[in-house]
C-alpha cells in the first residue's frame, strides 16, 4: 500500500517546469504585456512562429519557450519585469526571482520546501506600475520576499526539531520506553462521501453528532495527501474534520504531517501551524490572528509585519492544524460570525478565532485541519466542514507491521507476531494503535522474563496496570525487588500523581506548570515517562515549561485509580462520579468533559483481578476495596434497567467487559435482551467483542439488529462466537457479496441462530452461494430474509433451489416472492411452497409436483359457479398445506359446494374462506363440516370481520380413512362393551362477532347437537341475550366432550346470573363458572371430563356420577347487587353441594350484603375459599369478616387487605384447629377496638392476629392492651405500622411487665415500624423483650429502667440502636435482675465498635448476677451478656493467685472482679475485634483457664503474630471446652502444630470450626492426626482452607474412626475428583452424619457418581449441600436417583450445577420420599418448562416443604403455570424464589391468582423476569407477597 505522503526530488529546472501551468494561467490575463516584453528580448525572426497559433494559452506557452531559449539574461529581465509589474503569488514570485539568480531558492531547497503551489489567477486586473517606479519599491518588495523565505526556513527548522527524525532518534535512545511513544505506522482513514451536516444539524443527535452516519462512509481507505489535496473553490477556506476514538493516533498523525512537510512532501503548503487545544486552554486573554500564529507557534526573527503580509497573500498555501477539539475547555458554540470580516487587528478569543478561520473571515483560502474524539460538533462547524474523515486505527496488516517494527531487535520477533495474530481478543485490542503499543510493551517484558509461558491481561484496564508496573520495574532494574516493593517505595509519589490526574480532570486542566506539580511527583513521573515536558507559550515573551500526561487516556486511568484507592473518596462520592448518564446526555457542557474512557477504567478496576493491586495502593484490606468495587458493579446493574440507545448499550457492554464479572454480565445481559438495536453508526472490533461478551454471558436468546451500521469483516469474525443470537439482522446498502462471504464464515458458530435478515443491501445471486453453503451447516436456521438486494427474478429460481437443500429452513423472503419449505430432506425432496398470484390456469402447472403446497387464490373475484372448478383443482393436489380463498364472492352456495367435498380433499393445516359473503346459512354449512370431516379441529367465524377459517388436524392416521357420513361417537343404544374404532378429535367452534340474535340460534343449535366432539364453544360478541343462553343450555347435554363454553358480551341480565348459578346443581358437570356483568361481560364455563373408563360414550353418561374430590368454582364480578339479590344468590349457591370456591370481586357489596353472605357460611358445607376483591370494605366490615370465625367453625384464615380485598379460607372439617386473622391496611382505629376484642375473646383457638398498617395509635393500643388478658389461648398479635409513639411503647412495656399471658414483645419504631406481641395461656416460663430503633430520649429511658426493675421474670432483653449511651447501659444493667435462672441481655449501639475490650468488660461487671456468657461482635455492634441468678458464691482464689503473679497492682483489682464475676462463664464469643497484646494476654490468663468454659469463639479478629501464637498456646488450658471456633482468623499451616497441642488437651471437644483460613494440606494433615483421638467430635468445619487431595486423604482416613460425627463442612476447598472419591468412601462409615456440606469443590461427575454409593449408609442425613461442583447430567442423574434412600432429608442444595433435564426428572420422581424436606435449592441448574410439570408434581407430595429456590433458570410461563397449580397443595410453603427466569405476563398473573388461595405463603420472588412494564405494580397492589424488586 502506498504511503500517505509522496516525496519528490527537488531541483530548480524541475520546479520551474512544474510551475509552468500556473505561470501560463496567470499570463493569459495579460497577453499584450507579455508580447510587448518578448519583442524586446526575443529576435523578431523567432516571433514569426506565433503567426499560425490561434489559441491564446498555446501562444503564451510558446512565448515562454522563446524567452527561455533566448538565454539567462533575457529570462532574468523577463522575471524581474513580471515580478515588478504584477502581484504574483508569493511562491511563484520567489520561484521566478530565484530562477533569475536573485532569490534564496538554494536555502529553500536545503530546507526541503517545495515551492510549487496551486494558486488561482489574481483577483481583478493587473496592477500596472509606472516605468518610473523608484528603486526603493523594488527593494521593499525584495526585502518582504526575503523575510518570508527566511521565516519558512525558520519554520522548517523548528518543526524538524519538534517533530522530525532527530526527535524520534532521541526518543529511541532513551533506555525507558515511553508509553504511547510509538513508531509511526500508517493508520486507516475513511472519508465521508457527503456529510450533509446542514440537514443533520436540525435533527436530534444521539451520541456522536460529529461523526457521519455509517451509510455515508466510503468503503476504501484514503491517504492523508488525498484529504489535503482535495479541491476547493478558489479563495474559499477548506475545513477538514478528522475524528477518531481515543488512542487511534490523531495527535501522532498531526505530528507526522508536520514532519513530512518539513521534508518537502506536502509542497502545496508554504506555511504550516499546529496548535493543541489543551495548550490553548491556558490562554486567558484575547489575541489577534497575528499573535496566534507568531506568539503561540513561532515568532519571525525579523520583519514580522512583512511575513504576516506574505501569509495573507498566500493564504491558499497555508495549513493550520487544531489538534484535540474535544480537549478544549471553553464553550465553543460561539454566536455565528457576522457577514463582515473582523479586522485583522481585532483581538478575539480562541473560540472566536477558530470560528472565524473556519468561516473564512480570517485568512480566507487557507486549509484548517481539526482533530477530535467523537463528540458533538459546534453548530458553526456543521456548516463549514468540507471534508469529514475518521481514523479507524490499524487493520491486521498494520498491526503486524507495527509489532514487527517494535520487536525488530529481538530474537523472538516472529513469536511475538504469532502471539498477537493467534489471539483474537488481543488482535482486536491492537487495532487501536495506543493499545497496540501497550500490548507490545507488556509482551516484550513477559517474553524477556518468561520465555516459555506468556499470560497477558484480559482487559484494557489490566493492560494499563501491567504497563504501569513494567515501567516501575524497568526503571529500577531487576535487582530492585518485586512489583509490590516498587509500589511501596514510591507510594507517596504515585498517590500524588493520581491526585493530580483526578483534580486536573475535574478542573478541565490538561497542561500544568511546574508550580502545579509537587516536586516528588514531577521527578517520579518524568523519570518513568508518565509526564511529558514541552514549551508553553501564552505570550510573545519567553516560553515556560509545561507538563502533561503522555496521553489523555493515561490521565483518565490514573484519575480512576485515585477514586478507587483514596480514603477521602466514600461510596456516595464514588457513585456520583460514576453517574454514566451524565456522560451520555446531550449537553454542551457535560460533567465529564474530558473523561471519554474514565467510566471504562472505573469498571475495569472493579474486577476481581484488580483487587490485589488496589489493596496494595490503598493499604486497605480486601473488604474495603471490594466495597468500592461493588458500588461500580451496582451502578452498572442499575444502568442496564434504564432506557438505552444503541451507542449507550455498547458503552455499557464495554464497561461490563472490563469488569470480567460473569454474574454482572449475566445480570446486565438479562436486562438488555430486548435492547440490541443499533442504527447508523460504526462498530469497531472492540465494540463487537464487548457486545458478544455480554450476550454470551446471558441465558437469554436475543435479536441483534444492525440498521445502517458500518460493520467490517473483522467484526463479523468476532460475531461468529456469539452463541445466544436467535435473530440476526443487517439492513444496509453496504452489505454486498463480500459482506455475505465474510458472514458465511461465522454462521456455523452461532448455534442458536434461527432467523437471518440481510435486507436493503447489494447481494447478488452469486453472493448467495457461499452464504447458503455456510447456512446449510447451521442446522437450526429456519428463516432468511433477503428483501431489497440485487437478486433479479431470473436468479430467483436458482437461489430457491439452493435453499431447498437446507433441512430446517421454513421461509425465504425476497423482493418478488415469499418461499415456504415443508418436509425434510431426509424423507423426500423438499420443494418450495410459492405464494401463487398468477392466473388460475397457471396455478395448476405449479402445484402438481410439490410435497406440501400453500395455495393462495386470494382476491381473484371467484364466484359460486367457480366452486366446482376449485374443488377439481384441490382434489388434484394430494399434499395441500394451506388454502386461501379469501376475498372472493363464493357466497353461501359456493362455500357449501366446497365444504361438501371437504372429506375428499387433502388439506393438512387450514382453509381460509374469509370475505366471501357468508350468511347464517353459510355458517351452518361450516358447522356441518365439523361432523362430516373428521380432520376438522377448529372453525373460526366472524361475520362482522368477514372471517371464516377452518383448521385441520395434521395426524397421518387420517390419510387412509374414508369420508365419514355418520357420527362417529356412540349413540345411546350402543352396547356398553363395544369399542369405537374411529379416532375422536376434540373440536373448537368460535362463532364470534356474528350479530346473532336469539332467533338465529335455533338453526345453529340444531347443527351443534350433531357435533358431539366439540371441546370448546365460543359464542361471544353477539346479541343472544337471556333467551339465547336458555336455548344454548338446552343443547348442552348433547355436547358430551365440551370442556369450555364462552358466552361473553351477549347482553345478558342478572336473571341469567341466577339461572347459571342454579345450573351448578344440574348434571352438566360444570367445573368452573366465571361471570361478569361489567364491560366487557364475561360468561365462561368449564366442564369436567365425562368419558368412561373405556374411552367411549355410554347411554348412562348423562346421569350425574359421583364426584367426590371434584370441587366447583363460582366467580361473579362487576355486578351491582342489592341486598335481596345477594340473598337470592346465596340461597341458590347453598344448594350446590360441590361448591368449593366463591369469588365475588368488584361487585360493590355493602356491609349489609357482606353480613348476609357470611350468615350463609355454615350452609356452604364444602366451601374452602371465599374471595371478595376490589370491593370497598369499611373498618366495621373488616370486623364483620373477622367475626366469621365465630359464625363458622371451619374458617381457618380471615384475611382482609387494603380495605378492598378479603379472603376467607375454610377447612374441610370442623375439628378444632388454630385460626389466623389478618386485617391489614383496613383503617381500623380506636373506635373498632372494643368490638374487635369482643370477637377475639369468643374464639379460643387463635394462632395469629395481624392488625398491621391500621390506625390504632397510642390510644387504640391502650384500649387493646386493656382487653388482652381476656383473649384465650396462645397466639401472636401483629400491630406494626399503627402510628405508635415512644409513650405507647412504654405503655406496652408496662402491660408486658404486669400481664401474666404476655410472653414476648418485639418493637421497632424505624421505617419497619414493627410491633409484635405474643400471648400464652400459661406454662411458658419465657419473658422476652426486644426494642429496636425507638429513638428513646433520656426521659423515656429512665421510665423504661423503672419498669424493667419490676420485671423479675425477664429471660431475654434486646436493645438495638435506642440512643442508649454507655452510662445508660450501666443504669440498665443495674436495673435488670431476676429471682432465679438465666437472663440474656443484648445491646446493639454504635459505641460498641468504638469501645475497647477492657471498657466493654468493665461495663459487663456492672451487671447483677454471675456472667455465664459474653459475646462481643463489633461488625454488628453487638454486646451480649448471659447472667445467672442468684450470683455464684464459689471461690476463685486459684485463678486470682495466678493473676497476681502476672498483673501489676493497678490492674489487679479489675482482674479480680472479672474473675469473680465470670467464675461460671460457659460461653465466650468475640468477633471482628482488634486485640492488642495486653488484651490477648488477658484473654489467655483470665478467660481460657475458667473451669466451666465450654464455648470459645474468636472469629475475624485482628491479632499480632506474636499474640496469635500466645493465644493458641493458651488453648491448652481449655480442658472443658466443647466448641472451638477460630473462623476467619487468617491462620496458616504454621499455626497448626501449636493448635494441635491445644486440641489434645480438650477431651470433651464436640464442635471444631476453622473455616476461611489458609491451613492448606499440611495443616489439614496435622489436624487429622489430632482429630483421630477425639471420639466425642460431632461437628468439623474446615471449609475454605485451600485443602487439596493430600490433606483431604489424611482427613478421610481419620473419618473412618469418628463414629459420633454428625456434621462436616468441607466446602470451598480444592480437591480433585479422585480425592473426592476417597472422601465419599470414608464418609460412608460416618453412620450418624446429619449435615453434609461439600459445596464449591469442583468434584465433577466422577465424585457425584461415588456419593450415591455412600448415601445408603447415611440413614440420619438431614442436610445435603452439593452446589457448584461441576456436576453434569451423568453425575446428576445418579445422585438424584440415590437420594431417595435418605428419607429424613430436610434440606437439599444442588444449585449451580448443570444437571440436565433427565436429572431433574429423576429428582422429581424421588421427591415424594422426602416427607420432612423443608428447603430445596435448584438455582442455576438450567431448568426449563419441560421439567416443570414433574417438579411441581413432586413438590406437591412434600408435606413439609417451606422454601423452594428455582431462581436463575429458564422457566417460562409454562413452568410458572405448573408451579401455580401446585401452590394450593403445599400448605406449609412460605417462600418460592423464581428470580431471573423467563416468566412473562401470563405466568406472573397465574401465580398471583393462585397465591390468593395460599395464605401461608410469605413471598414469591419474581425479580428479573420479562414481565411487561406496569404489571408488577398492578399485581403487587393486589398482593404484596409478590416481589418484583431486587432484594
Amino acid at each position: 500500500m502506498q504511503p500517505p505522503f509522496q516525496h519528490d526530488d527537488l531541483d530548480l529546472p524541475a520546479a520551474v517546469a512544474r510551475a509552468r501551468p500556473q505561470l501560463v494561467e496567470f499570463l493569459s490575463h495579460c497577453p499584450e504585456w507579455l508580447l510587448c516584453t518578448a519583442q524586446r528580448l526575443v529576435p523578431e525572426a523567432a516571433l514569426s512562429s506565433l503567426a499560425g497559433i490561434a489559441h491564446p494559452r498555446e501562444k503564451i506557452s510558446v512565448l515562454l519557450d522563446l524567452l527561455e531559449e533566448a538565454g539567462p539574461a533575457a529570462w532574468k529581465h523577463f522575471a524581474q519585469s513580471v515580478c515588478m509589474e504584477y502581484d504574483l503569488p508569493l511562491d511563484l514570485e520567489v520561484l521566478l526571482m530565484s530562477s533569475a539568480g536573485e532569490g534564496n531558492f538554494s536555502q529553500t531547497e536545503e530546507s526541503g520546501t517545495d515551492t510549487r503551489a496551486q494558486s488561482s489567477v489574481p483577483k481583478g486586473s493587473a496592477r500596472s506600475r509606472r516605468s518610473s517606479s523608484s528603486g526603493s519599491d523594488k527593494d521593499a518588495k525584495q526585502r518582504r520576499l526575503d523575510a518570508c523565505v527566511r521565516y519558512r526556513h525558520l519554520l522548517v527548522s523548528s518543526i524538524r526539531q519538534r517533530y522530525g527524525s532527530r526527535r524520534a532518534a532521541e526518543a529511541q535512545e532513551q533506555t525507558q520506553p515511553l508509553p504511547f511513544n510509538q513508531t509511526f505506522v500508517n493508520v486507516v482513514i475513511h472519508q465521508s462521501k457527503a456529510p450533509r451536516f446542514k440537514e443533520r444539524a436540525e435533527k436530534p443527535r444521539e451520541e456522536v453528532a460529529g461523526a457521519p452516519e455509517a451509510e455515508e462512509c466510503a468503503d476504501t481507505a484514503v491517504k492523508v495527501s488525498d484529504l489535503l489535496c482535495s479541491e476547493a473553490p478558489s479563495h474559499t477556506t477548506k475545513v477538514i474534520f478528522l475524528f477518531g476514538k481515543p488512542g487511534t493516533g490523531k495527535t501522532r498523525l498531526m505530528h507526522r504531517i508536520c514532519q513530512k512537510w518539513a521534508e518537502g512532501v506536502l509542497p502545496q503548503f508554504l506555511y504550516i501551524f499546529l496548535f493543541e487545544f489543551r495548550q490553548l486552554n491556558l490562554l486567558k486573554r484575547k489575541l489577534t490572528l497575528k499573535e496566534l500564529l507568531f506568539d503561540m507557534f513561532l515568532q519571525p526573527e525579523d520583519s514580522p509585519d512583512a511575513v504576516f503580509q506574505g501569509l495573507l497573500e498566500n493564504a491558499q498555501q497555508t495549513l493550520i492544524i487544531f489538534d484535540g477539539l474535544d480537549e478544549f475547555a471553553a464553550n465553543m458554540d460561539v454566536s455565528s460570525s457576522s457577514k463582515r470580516s473582523p479586522a485583522l487587528t481585532s483581538p478575539l478569543s480562541i473560540s472566536q478565532l477558530f470560528a472565524e478561520l473556519c468561516h473564512g473571515n480570517l485568512l480566507p483560502g487557507c486549509t484548517v485541519l481539526v482533530t477530535s474524539r467523537p463528540k458533538r460538533l459546534p453548530d458553526f462547524l456543521l456548516c463549514t466542514v468540507g471534508v469529514l474523515a475518521e481514523i479507524w486505527g490499524f487493520d491486521h496488516e498494520r498491526v503486524e507491521e507495527y509489532v514487527s517494527h517494535y520487536f525488530c531487535q529481538h530474537s523472538f520477533r516472529e513469536r511475538a507476531i504469532a502471539h498477537v495474530k493467534n489471539n483474537t481478543k488481543l488482535l482486536s485490542m491492537c487495532l487501536i494503535p495506543a493499545l497496540c503499543n501497550i500490548v507490545c510493551i507488556c509482551l516484550e517484558y513477559l517474553l524477556l522474563k518468561h520465555q516459555m509461558s506468556v499470560e497477558l491481561p484480559q482487559t484494557m484496564t489490566q493492560f494499563y496496570i501491567k504497563m504501569f508496573l513494567i515501567f516501575l520495574n524497568k526503571q529500577q532494574g531487576d535487582c530492585a525487588g518485586d512489583e509490590e516493593t516498587q509500589v511501596n517505595c514510591n507510594k507517596k509519589a504515585i498517590l500524588g500523581l493520581f491526585d493530580l490526574a483526578l483534580k486536573s480532570l475535574e478542573e478541565k486542566k490538561l497542561v500544568f506548570y511546574v508550580h502545579d506539580i509537587p516536586e516528588d511527583v514531577k521527578e517520579f513521573a518524568s523519570l518513568h515517562g508518565l509526564l511529558t515536558v514541552f514549551e508553553v507559550k501564552t505570550s510573545g515573551t519567553c516560553p515556560e515549561a509545561g507538563y502533561a500526561f503522555v496521553h489523555l487516556s493515561l490521565q483518565e486511568f490514573f484519575a480512576a485509580l485515585c477514586l478507587m484507592v483514596s480514603r477521602r473518596v466514600d461510596k456516595n462520592y464514588l457513585k456520583k462520579k460514576f453517574f454514566l448518564k451524565s456522560k451520555w446526555t446531550l449537553k454542551n457542557e457535560t460533567k465529564t468533559e474530558f473523561m471519554e474512557s474514565f467510566h471504562i477504567f472505573l469498571s475495569g478496576l472493579s474486577s476481581r483481578e484488580c483487587r490485589t493491586f488496589l489493596m496494595l495502593l490503598a493499604e486497605q484490606d480486601e473488604a474495603w476495596v471490594q466495597e468500592k468495587q461493588d458500588v461500580i458493579l451496582q451502578s452498572l446493574k442499575k444502568l442496564a434497567a434504564t432506557h438505552l440507545s444503541g451507542p449507550k448499550v455498547l458503552e455499557l457492554c464495554h464497561c461490563t467487559f472490563e469488569t470480567q464479572n460473569l454474574e454482572v454480565a449475566q445480570h446486565i445481559g438479562s436486562l438488555l435482551n430486548f435492547k440490541y438495536e443499533f442504527k447508523n453508526f460504526r462498530l469497531t472490533t472492540l465494540d463487537m467483542s464487548a457486545l458478544v461478551f455480554v450476550i454470551n454471558s446471558s441465558q437469554d436468546l436475543i435479536c441483534l439488529d444492525f440498521a445502517g451500521c458500518l460493520v467490517d469483516t473483522d467484526c463479523l469474525e468476532v460475531l461468529a462466537g456469539c452463541k445466544n443470537v436467535e435473530h440476526l439482522s443487517f439492513r444496509s446498502r453496504r452489505c454486498g457479496d463480500d459482506f455475505a462471504a465474510a458472514l458465511s464464515k461465522g454462521l456455523q458458530g452461532m448455534g442458536s441462530l434461527k432467523k437471518l435478515e440481510l435486507t436493503g443491501g447489494s447481494i447478488t445471486a452469486e453472493g448467495m452461494t457461499g452464504l447458503v453453503q455456510a447456512a446449510a451447516q447451521c442446522l437450526q436456521l429456519e428463516e432468511i430474509n433477503l428483501q431489497g438486494n440485487r437478486i433479479r427474478d431470473p436468479d430467483g429460481k436458482r437461489v430457491m433451489d439452493l435453499f431447498s437443500k437446507m433441512e430446517k429452513l421454513k421461509k425465504v423472503e425476497g423482493d418478488t416472492m415469499v418461499i415456504y419449505f415443508s418436509g425434510t430432506s431426509g424423507t423426500a425432496h423438499r420443494s418450495p411452497d410459492l405464494k401463487l398470484e398468477e392466473k388460475k390456469e397457471e396455478n395448476k402447472e405449479h402445484i402438481i409436483p410439490t410435497r406440501h403446497v400453500n395455495l393462495c387464490l386470494q382476491d381473484h373475484r371467484l364466484l359460486s359457479q367457480h366452486a366446482k372448478m376449485i374443488v377439481a383443482i384441490l382434489q388434484s393436489c394430494p399434499c395441500l398445506s394451506e388454502v386461501d380463498l379469501s376475498g372472493n364472492k363464493l357466497g353461501d352456495e359456493g362455500c357449501s359446494c366446497l365444504l361438501e367435498s371437504l372429506p375428499c380433499l387433502s388439506i393438512s393445516k387450514q382453509l381460509n374462506l374469509s370475505q366471501n359473503l357468508l350468511s347464517v346459512s353459510g355458517i351452518c354449512s361450516l358447522l356441518k363440516s365439523v361432523n362430516t370431516c373428521q380432520k376438522v379441529m377448529e372453525v373460526q367465524v366472524s361475520l362482522c370481520h368477514g372471517t371464516a377459517v377452518l383448521r385441520f388436524r395434521e395426524d397421518r392416521e387420517f390419510a387412509s380413512l374414508p369420508p365419514r357420513e355418520e357420527p362417529v361417537f356412540s349413540t345411546d343404544d350402543q352396547p356398553h362393551g363395544e369399542e369405537s374404532q374411529t379416532p375422536t378429535t376434540p373440536q373448537k367452534i368460535r362463532l364470534t362477532d356474528c350479530n346473532f340474535q336469539a332467533s338465529d340460534l335455533k338453526n345453529v343449535c340444531a347443527v351443534l347437537k350433531e357435533c358431539g366432539h366439540i371441546s370448546e364453544l365460543d359464542l361471544s360478541q353477539n346479541f343472544l341475550g337471556d333467551e339465547g343462553l336458555l336455548q344454548l343450555f338446552q343443547c348442552l347435554p348433547k355436547l358430551k366432550m365440551l370442556r369450555s363454553l364462552k358466552f361473553n358480551n351477549n347482553q345478558i341480565s342478572l336473571n341469567s346470573v341466577f339461572f347459571l348459578a342454579e345450573s351448578l346443581t344440574a348434571p352438566e358437570h360444570i367445573k368452573t363458572m366465571s361471570l361478569s356483568l361489567g364491560h366487557p361481560q364475561v360468561v365462561h364455563l368449564t366442564f369436567w371430563e365425562r368419558v368412561s373408563s373405556t374411552s367411549r360414550w355410554r347411554s348412562g353418561s348423562l346421569a350425574c356420577p359421583k364426584q367426590e374430590g371434584r370441587g366447583q368454582s363460582f366467580s361473579l364480578r362487576d355486578c351491582r347487587m342489592a341486598l335481596e339479590d345477594v340473598t337470592r344468590l346465596c340461597q341458590i349457591l347453598a344448594q350446590c353441594p360441590q361448591l368449593t370456591e366463591i369469588d365475588l370481586s368488584g361487585n360493590s357489596l355493602s356491609d349489609q350484603s357482606i353480613e348476609r353472605l357470611l350468615s350463609f357460611l355454615p350452609s356452604l358445607c364444602h366451601l374452602t375459599l371465599l374471595s371478595i376483591r376490589k370491593n370497598s370494605l369499611s373498618p366495621r366490615c373488616a370486623v364483620l369478616l373477622l367475626n366469621s370465625i365465630n359464625l363458622c367453625e371451619r374458617v381457618r384464615v380471615v384475611e382482609v387487605r387494603s380495605s378492598e380485598n378479603a379472603f376467607l379460607h375454610l377447612g374441610a372439617s370442623m375439628q378444632s384447629q388454630k385460626t389466623s386473622c389478618r386485617l391489614t391496611g383496613c383503617a381500623i382505629g380506636e373506635g373498632q377496638v372494643e368490638e374487635l376484642c369482643s370477637v377475639l375473646e369468643q374464639h379460643g383457638w387463635l394462632a395469629e392476629v395481624d392488625l398491621s398498617r391500621n390506625q390504632l395509635g397510642d390510644e387504640g393500643l391502650r384500649c387493646l392492651l386493656d382487653h388482652l388478658h381476656r383473649v384465650p389461648g396462645t397466639c401472636s398479635l401483629n400491630l406494626s405500622h399503627n402510628g405508635i409513639s415512644q409513650d405507647g411503647v412504654l405503655h406496652l412495656i408496662n402491660a408486658f411487665v404486669t400481664s401474666g399471658n404476655t410472653t414476648e414483645v418485639q418493637v421497632s419504631l424505624c421505617s419497619k415500624a414493627t410491633l409484635i406481641i405474643k400471648l400464652t395461656s400459661g406454662g411458658d416460663p419465657r419473658k422476652i423483650l426486644r426494642l429496636a430503633e425507638c429513638n428513646f430520649q433520656p426521659e423515656h429511658l429512665e421510665k423504661l429502667f423503672l419498669l424493667l426493675e419490676r420485671c423479675t421474670g425477664l429471660t431475654e432483653y434486646t436493645s438495638s440502636n435506642n440512643n442508649m449511651t454507655v452510662q445508660a447501659a450501666e443504669r440498665l444493667l443495674h436495673s435488670l435482675r431476676k429471682d432465679l435462672g438465666l437472663l440474656k441481655i443484648s445491646l446493639e449501639e454504635p459505641w460498641v465498635c468504638r469501645e475497647s475490650v477492657v471498657d466493654l468488660l468493665e461495663l459487663a461487671l456492672q451487671a447483677s448476677g454471675s456472667i455465664t456468657g459474653i459475646t462481643i461482635c463489633k461488625d454488628k455492634t453487638l454486646f451480649q451478656l448471659v447472667i445467672r441468678f442468684p450470683p455464684c458464691l464459689e471461690k476463685t482464689e486459684s485463678v486470682i493467685s495466678r493473676l497476681s503473679l502476672h498483673k501489676p497492682e493497678t490492674k489487679h483489682s479489675f482482674c479480680q472482679r472479672l474473675c469473680e464475676k465470670c467464675a461460671q462463664l460457659q460461653q465466650l464469643r468475640w468477633s471482628h475485634m482488634e486485640l492488642h497484646e495486653d488484651e490477648a494476654e488477658m484473654l489467655v490468663r483470665i478467660f481460657l483457664p475458667l473451669p466451666e468454659l465450654k464455648v470459645f469463639g474468636l472469629t475475624s479478629c485482628s491479632v499480632a503474630p506474636a499474640g496469635i501464637d500466645y493465644l493458641i498456646s493458651g488453648l491448652q488450658s481449655c480442658q472443658a471446652i466443647e466448641e472451638l471456633n477460630l473462623g476467619y482468623m487468617k491462620l496458616s499451616s504454621a499455626a497448626i502444630p501449636e493448635l494441635v497441642l491445644g486440641l489434645c488437651e480438650m477431651p470433651s471437644l464436640k464442635r471444631f470450626i476453622l473455616n476461611h483460613n489458609s491451613i492448606g494440606d499440611d495443616g489439614c494433615s496435622r489436624l487429622a492426626e489430632a482429630l483421630r483421638k477425639m471420639h466425642s467430635m460431632e461437628e468439623i468445619n474446615l471449609s475454605h482452607n485451600e485443602i487439596g487431595d493430600p490433606g483431604l486423604l489424611n482427613l478421610a482416613a481419620v473419618l473412618l474412626e469418628m463414629q459420633n460425627l454428625q456434621k462436616i463442612d468441607l466446602s470451598g476447598n480444592c480437591p480433585s475428583p479422585a480425592g473426592g472419591e476417597k472422601l465419599m468412601e470414608a464418609l460412608a462409615h460416618c453412620k450418624h452424619i446429619k449435615e453434609l456440606l461439600l459445596s464449591r469443590n469442583g468434584f465433577g461427575d466422577r465424585t457425584a457418581v461415588t456419593l450415591p454409593l455412600c448415601l445408603p449408609h447415611m440413614a440420619n442425613l438431614k442436610i445435603l449441600h452439593f452446589q457448584n461442583n461441576n456436576i453434569g447430567q451423568a453425575g446428576g442423574l445418579e445422585l438424584a436417583r440415590a437420594l431417595v434412600v435418605c428419607g429424613l432429608l430436610e434440606e437439599i442444595s444442588l444449585s449451580e450445577n448443570d444437571l440436565g433435564e433427565q436429572s431433574i426428572h429423576a429428582l422429581s420422581k424421588g421427591l415424594p420420599c422426602f416427607k420432612r424436606l423443608r428447603r430445596i435449592d435448584l438455582k442455576f441448574c438450567g431448568i426449563t418448562d419441560g421439567a416443570s410439570k414433574s417438579l411441581s408434581l413432586g413438590f406437591q407430595q412434600c408435606p413439609s416443604m417451606e422454601e423452594i429456590i428455582l431462581s436463575w433458570n429458564a422457566l417460562g410461563d409454562g413452568g410458572a403455570r405448573e408451579l401455580a397449580i401446585a401452590l394450593p397443595k403445599m400448605e406449609k410453603l412460605k417462600v418460592l424464589d423464581l428470580e431471573q427466569n423467563r416468566i412473562g405476563a401470563c405466568g406472573a398473573t397465574r401465580l398471583a391468582e393462585e397465591l390468593a388461595t395460599c395464605p401461608e405463603i410469605q413471598s414469591i420472588r419474581l425479580w428479573g423476569n420479562p414481565v411487561p412494564k406496569g404489571l408488577p405494580e398492578t399485581l403487587t397492589s393486589q398482593d404484596p407477597r409478590l416481589c418484583f424488586s431486587f432484594n
